[in-house]
């Protein structure tokens, strides 16, 4: 497959009060048409500014970002972002959230009956289709993060962008979405980019992992290919030889080459 997502030669720069802060270097990363990568490294290595740029939401000081063969001039339904704040409207269910979505991706060239749908069949692919009429305060935060995903995957992405989506979650609610991530990954056959703390998420969801360099400055350190078969288990990798010798090259890189300097001190 050739490269679907490209970054050449990306530089980000912010002026702050205190003068020109250079987040990103040089950064290069190809991603493929299906595949799933996950950003990881520690907090301020530009791991979610990396995410921005593909998403259209920041324009890199220096560098291309490509999408689909067309240079990234700003957001588009091509590219849809699922953060860890669900962001979802408060006065509207979880059906009228997604079908808004819907209706301004599709609204143009669709009547309302398969807009419904579209919005019906989003919903069931993360299993709340008994949820719908119910209201964001209704449910929990595990169901509010799985009706942004559903509002994201209903426009029908190019690729899927996401920024720690499960990282404000508790442990048990956070595994089952990883689980059901993984399954709509395999029926959509999505493209993915996720930012993630979570050596374990990255190593279970991922099909290659871009470790970041530490800020400011930061590139792209290494990218590590994780070959396990799929569709992935998480009880049968637990005792999984391969698995654990790929979340220790990520450990590896992240305690002991690139800590960050205050532990490294």
């Amino acid at each position: 497959m050739e490269k679907f997502v490209s970054l050449e030669h990306i530089d980000m720069a912010f002026n702050t009060k205190k003068g020109r802060f250079v987040a990103l270097r040089d950064v290069n990363l190809a991603i493929k048409q299906g595949e799933f990568v996950s950003l990881i490294g520690h907090s301020g290595c530009g791991k979610s500014t990396v995410l921005n740029i593909i998403a259209g939401l920041l324009n890199p000081s220096n560098g291309a970002a490509i999408c689909n063969g067309r240079e990234i001039d700003g957001p588009g339904p091509e590219r849809a972002v699922v953060f860890q704040n669900h962001s979802l409207l408060p006065w509207l269910s979880c059906f009228g959230n997604v079908y808004l979505a819907v209706e301004k991706v599709f609204g143009a060239k669709e009547g309302k009956d398969k807009l419904k749908q579209r919005t019906h069949d989003a919903l069931a692919l993360v299993g709340l289709s008994h949820a719908e009429q119910k209201l964001p305060q209704e449910i929990s935060g595990g169901m509010k993060q799985r009706v942004g995903i559903a509002r994201a995957l209903a426009m029908e992405p190019k690729v899927l962008l996401m920024d720690e989506p499960f990282g404000a979650l508790d442990a048990l609610t956070r595994a089952h979405l990883q689980d059901e991530l993984l399954k709509i990954v395999a029926a959509t056959k999505s493209t993915v980019v996720m930012v993630t703390h979570d050596v374990d998420e990255a190593v279970l969801l991922s099909d290659r992992i871009v470790m970041m360099t530490n800020g400011p400055a930061a590139t792209v350190g290494e990218i590590l290919d994780v070959d396990l078969p799929k569709p992935r288990k998480r009880l049968e990798l637990a005792h999984n030889a391969a698995y654990h010798d790929y979340r220790s090259a990520v450990l590896e890189f992240l305690y002991q080459r690139h800590a960050r300097p205050a532990a490294a001190a």
